[in-house]
């Protein structure tokens, strides 16, 4: 089983930077960010692959940077120009073909609020 521990999270203003950070048990091929508010399905927010091919939402292209350091089974997002709208628990994921089902973390609370 593959742990994801997470970092990061809490409270800005509207055009605020935050940083989360996600660290691996083991070495994962893909690893990412999604994000939920209540009443709404998970969604992608941004995922990188170890050749460090990136993926981002569409609401986020542009202010949000992931990035990985695959020394340390690391995934991080930058979070700039924060909007109220992304607020919601974010979820670090990672996915391999070694393993058959997602991995997912605990999940850290991102506020965006004046």
């Amino acid at each position: 089983q593959v742990h994801l521990v997470e970092f990061g999270g809490g409270l800005v203003q509207p055009g605020g930077s935050l940083r989360l950070s996600c660290v691996a048990s083991e070495t994962m091929f893909e690893m990412g960010w999604y994000r939920q508010v209540p009443g709404k399905k998970r969604e992608l927010v941004a995922s990188i692959r170890w050749s460090g091919d990136t993926n981002y939402a569409a609401s986020v292209e542009g202010r949000f940077t992931i990035s990985r350091d695959n020394a340390k089974n690391r995934v991080d997002l930058q979070m700039n120009s924060l909007k109220p709208e992304d607020t919601a628990v974010y979820y670090c994921n990672a996915q391999d073909g070694r393993h058959p089902q997602d991995s997912w973390g605990l999940g850290t609370q991102v506020t965006v609020s004046s």
